[in-house]
């Protein structure tokens, strides 16, 4: 989708279109990330993730509004509606974007080009929203060349293009490829897919590490990966990023209270229990901390995972630090069936001290709302 957050917005509200757009934030630049710029607001520079005080020195104008994620859900709801009457193969990847697999469309249309079209002006008939498509032979092409063509755009990529298309494409536009790794490339010589593609799978792995392996594949435009209609959750969590830094401990847990009820309630609706509780601070000055413990037994109760939370932040140096945005969340769930459905009642907790950490399971690195 083009903007999602955005786009809804100024479609609920006319008041808002042809304006510089900005959802999440804060109109006085005391805080806040940008969650979603509108093509207007983008025009100026202004970015998703971009701090508030930064979006209002690009664009003095700017107009800022509070997430409604009920309503950015039920489009997100209505659009997999649209997608399901062409594949059951879909692999959502947030409330925006999914990867849909036609090689058997259910109306026999026949051209992934056709069918490509057909959604996009569906959501746009009866959601009064644009997506942009991209279609390939897999996964990592047809994600870049959705990119390429925003807003509204369609672009194909045929299997004789592919290779050539991977050769031109500049490295910091490769899906998966992030700033420092690109900056790496570019410092070693490396600034456009045919650089890359002169190195060994050896010499790849030995710059880039186990990545390295993944990029020897893409840069030759191979990427076996399959789109996955159901998908095993690894972790559930929540965040909130606040519009005033909060600078007391106390104040902090109160916030973190909140966000662990939420998270036992979407627990409770997954009936998934875990191990791992994971706390998240981001400060200030945009610097990341997180820390894990992982408990004997499966819990998914809110007051044992918040017993957890407690210790965590105890345990954590927040002394004259101030925070911007907390999460919790929870990983490492059962693996069998007598394990789903073990009731809390045969569960003895026994929760013992946090000892500090670092360490974030893999499985939590980044997570989001």
């Amino acid at each position: 989708m083009d903007a999602f957050y955005a786009s809804v917005e100024q479609r609920d509200f006319p008041e808002y279109r042809g304006k510089p757009l900005v959802v999440g934030g804060s109109p006085e630049g005391r805080g806040g990330v940008v969650a979603t710029a509108s093509y207007e607001a983008r025009k100026f520079g202004i970015r998703s993730a971009m701090p508030s005080k930064t979006a209002l020195r690009l664009c003095p104008e700017v107009l800022f509004v509070r997430p409604r994620f009920d309503a950015y859900k039920a489009a997100s709801r209505h659009i997999r509606e649209i997608f399901r009457r062409y594949t059951d193969v879909i692999e959502p990847l947030s409330l925006d974007e999914a990867y849909l697999d036609v090689t058997e469309d259910k109306q026999g249309i026949g051209s992934a080009i056709d069918i490509a079209k057909r959604i996009k002006q569906a959501i746009s008939e009866e959601l009064q929203l644009t997506a942009s498509a991209g279609i390939s032979v897999n996964k990592f092409v047809a994600k870049i060349a959705s990119d390429l063509q925003k807003p509204d755009g369609l672009t194909f990529i045929g299997p004789s293009k592919v290779e050539a298309f991977m050769e031109k494409l500049p490295v910091e536009q490769f899906f998966g490829v992030g700033k420092v790794t690109a900056a790496k490339m570019n410092a070693l010589g490396f600034h456009t897919g045919a650089d890359l593609k002169k190195l060994s799978e050896e010499a790849m792995i030995h710059h880039f590490g186990k990545p390295g392996r993944f990029y020897y594949q893409i840069v030759r435009g191979i990427d076996h990966r399959e789109v996955q209609s159901h998908r095993e959750t690894k972790s559930v969590s929540v965040e909130d990023t606040y519009q005033q830094d909060i600078a007391v401990v106390e104040e902090m847990l109160v916030a973190l209270d909140r966000l662990t009820a939420k998270l036992a309630s979407r627990l409770q609706s997954t009936q998934l229990k875990g191990r791992t509780v994971t706390v998240k601070f981001k400060f200030h000055d945009f610097a990341l901390m997180t820390r894990s413990h992982t408990v004997p037994v499966l819990i998914a109760d809110k007051g044992d995972i918040f017993q957890v939370v407690e210790q965590l932040v105890a345990k954590a140096d927040l002394h004259d630090r101030k925070v911007r945005l907390l999460g919790v969340g929870i990983s490492n769930f059962e693996t069998s069936e007598t394990e789903r459905h073990e009731k809390a009642s045969d569960v003895q907790l026994k929760l013992f001290d946090v000892p500090p950490s670092d360490a974030m399971p893999p499985s939590m690195r980044g997570y989001g709302p």
